[in-house]
């Protein structure tokens, strides 16, 4: 059985992220991962980028007015309302704007995709939606409850029990196994069972039964990507967001990845959101939200189920 101060520290930035993600900042849990971690940052002698925070994207100035919100299904319930999201950061003696008043809501059990090419502001978002960010203006409401503004121990609650996280580079612990890498989030928190039965559950509904026991360097990276969505699963969350989940795949891989999550949903109930430039990707979800320059350009019905 995993423990957590039986956790290997091989990679700190890899160990930064995972506290950052599932720890209140003060907690006894951090300060002892955080040792380990001031370990290996004096071993390896090479300085640590936190990237648990989003780059913010530059984006140019545009007249784009913003898009008007669809109607959506009354009969489903709102699980995520962002109202008004602006962040702006400062260049000089100016500041500039990243995003500009973006607001949408997203369903129970839907598939949304943020479309955008790179400099939009998509990714900044996505930071924000997930609680990796906070946003200068604006609310994100999970379940009615604003996040935007809640201390660090309840925000890392928030992570840890709503919100599963998917990488464009998968973000494994290399020396630890598919199985234990799915068990991670479960050793922060209450959680219901052994973590080593929910991590064969998930990695066998994500179609690697057989793969339990390798670690990442023996996995394809479509293979690493499904370890990755059923760390995501682990603890259950009600959203799963993904930036970018098949960027570092071929388009075979890629495929087969939207696939799984298509069927996930359909088969869990879990609303999927994910952030993407391409819009072959995009048009797997139900809806695409275009991001142009920090502003929705348009919501559209692409797929999926319906959601108007």
């Amino acid at each position: 059985m995993l423990a957590i101060n039986s956790i290997y520290f091989p990679s700190p930035r890899i160990l930064e992220k995972v506290i950052t993600l599932y720890v209140p900042k003060r907690s006894g849990t951090a300060c002892l991962l955080r040792n380990g971690l001031e370990k290996q940052r004096r071993r390896s002698n090479h300085s640590i980028m936190d990237e648990t925070r989003t780059v913010p994207e530059t984006g140019t100035e545009s007249n784009t007015t913003p898009a008007a919100t669809p109607p959506l299904d009354p009969n489903r319930k709102v699980v995520m309302d962002v109202r008004n999201i602006t962040k702006s950061l400062p260049l000089g003696r100016e500041r500039i704007d990243i995003l500009k008043g973006i607001s949408f809501e997203i369903l129970s059990s839907e598939f949304v995709s943020i479309v955008g090419p790179s400099g939009s502001g998509k990714s900044t978002l996505l930071g924000i939606i997930a609680g990796l960010d906070n946003p200068t203006s604006g609310q994100v409401l999970i379940d009615g409850v604003d996040i935007t503004r809640m201390g660090e121990g309840r925000l890392a609650s928030v992570r840890n029990n709503k919100i599963g996280m998917v990488f464009q580079a998968y973000n494994l612990i290399p020396t630890l196994t598919a199985q234990e890498n799915v068990e991670v989030p479960l050793y922060v928190g209450k959680h219901k069972g052994l973590p080593s039965v929910r991590a064969k559950e998930l990695l066998t509904l994500v179609g690697l039964s057989h793969r339990l026991s390798h670690r990442p360097t023996q996995l394809s990276g479509g293979e690493q990507q499904r370890v990755a969505i059923a760390r995501a699963l682990a603890t259950d969350p009600a959203f799963v967001i993904a930036d970018e989940p098949t960027g570092n795949l071929d388009a075979k891989n890629g495929e087969n990845v939207l696939k799984l999550i298509a069927d996930l949903r359909d088969r869990t109930g879990k609303t999927f959101i994910i952030a993407t430039h391409d819009p072959e990707v995009a048009r797997h979800a139900d809806r695409a939200i275009r991001i142009v320059d920090g502003l929705i350009a348009s919501i559209d019905n692409i797929g999926g189920r319906n959601t108007q």
